[in-house]
């Protein structure tokens, strides 16, 4: 068990707490303030940042996507040049949490951003950044991860950062009440596959980060099953969960997978399915593939987090998939789109994108991701 941690996002957890942004932005510096599609206006969040906003030199930005992309956010990156910005201050989910990182990133390089999620350029020094978390799902604002869409070429890639973390982070539970079924649902999904990710491997013996993680999971399914009864403790856990299952602490030193989130992000690009919807796609069937490989996490996975002994994985995938259901996600490709090449269309992206061997023993290979999108179809 060996690891170097460092989380160095201070937060601000509960309602009223948007205020508290002036205390962790200096009063000199120049604020950009990037949104997504306007549902902060209607929600009162937009008001309270600007109220947060009074004594500073700020500019806004709105429209990032729900899949930021380049091209949207290259026009965010050309207005903070032009206005000497010192500050990013990100109001949304994960997408506007991913996009102001590549903002940050790409403010101080003189090339094509994209070079930085094609690891053609990596970036020294960022600008600081601040989020307001809209929407509970990747955990965006205290990890170093973030994900863009190349509208052009329907490409989805990744890049990370230790200059990525966010300098603050508030969290308020009562935003999320004006969310619709559909961003819960995404948001309990994610939370859940983000989860499995870094624990749904091989058995290894690390307790704390196995029993965190396990925790985690229950949380989640306990949400699920009172979704129709929530309130403000409810809208609470799901905020702290989801940032809990992706902020590193249950990565520590363990075997992480992935490959459902690779698959699943090149079905995103190509098809726009909502994110959270292609991993309830891919995972069960994944694990279906692999079960040999996984057969003992399963199992524990069915004892401690559902409660159900068995010598049978088969039952636990299920069991997994029904979670899906329960909340209404469709579970086939084929549900989103009409497209017959999909597997023609995938597998070539995963390679350009280097990923041709996925997974904690880098055994899924072209032939595998085949074998799963088969079964997803």
């Amino acid at each position: 068990m060996e690891f170097s941690y460092l989380n160095p996002t201070h937060i601000e957890f509960g309602e009223r707490k948007i205020n508290t942004i002036s205390t962790h932005i200096p009063k000199t510096n120049r604020v950009l303030f990037i949104y997504g599609g306007g549902s902060i206006k209607k929600n009162g969040v937009y008001n309270q940042v600007v109220n947060a906003l009074n004594d500073y030199i700020w500019f806004e930005f709105g429209g990032v996507e729900p899949n930021p992309t380049k091209e949207t956010l290259d026009k965010a990156i050309a207005l903070a040049k032009k206005e000497k910005i010192d500050f990013i201050l990100a109001v949304g989910g994960g997408s506007v949490i991913d996009g102001a990182k590549y903002i940050a990133h790409s403010y101080y390089y003189e090339g094509d951003g994209w070079d930085i999620l094609e690891g053609k350029y990596i970036s020294q020094k960022a600008l600081p950044i601040g989020a307001i978390v809209t929407l509970a799902a990747t955990g965006s604002e205290s990890n170093t991860g973030s994900v863009i869409t190349k509208a052009q070429t329907k490409e989805k890639r990744f890049f990370r950062s230790v200059h990525s973390f966010p300098k603050f982070a508030v969290l308020d539970p009562s935003v999320l009440k004006s969310l619709d079924d559909r961003q819960i649902t995404n948001g309990l999904v994610d939370a859940f596959v983000h989860t499995c990710e870094q624990y749904l491997t091989y058995k290894h013996g690390m307790l704390a980060q196995d029993n965190y993680a396990e925790g985690i999971l229950r949380g989640l399914i306990q949400l699920a099953s009172t979704i129709d009864k929530k309130d403000d403790l409810w809208y609470a856990n799901l905020l702290w969960l989801a940032n809990q299952a992706f902020n590193g602490l249950i990565a520590l030193g363990v075997p992480q997978d992935w490959a459902t989130h690779y698959i699943g992000h090149e079905l995103t690009g190509l098809y726009g399915i909502d994110h959270a919807r292609t991993l309830a796609i891919i995972q069960p069937n994944l694990y279906r593939v692999l079960k040999e490989h996984k057969t003992g996490k399963l199992l524990q996975v069915g004892k401690n987090v559902f409660g159900i002994v068995t010598n049978d994985s088969d039952i636990i995938i299920d069991k997994i998939e029904s979670f899906y259901k329960s909340l209404g996600i469709e579970l086939k490709i084929s549900s989103y789109t009409n497209d017959k090449e999909i597997i023609e269309k995938v597998i070539p992206l995963l390679v350009k994108h280097g990923f041709s061997k996925l997974g904690e023993n880098q055994i899924v290979d072209t032939k595998i991701v085949e074998k799963v999108l088969q079964k997803s179809i």
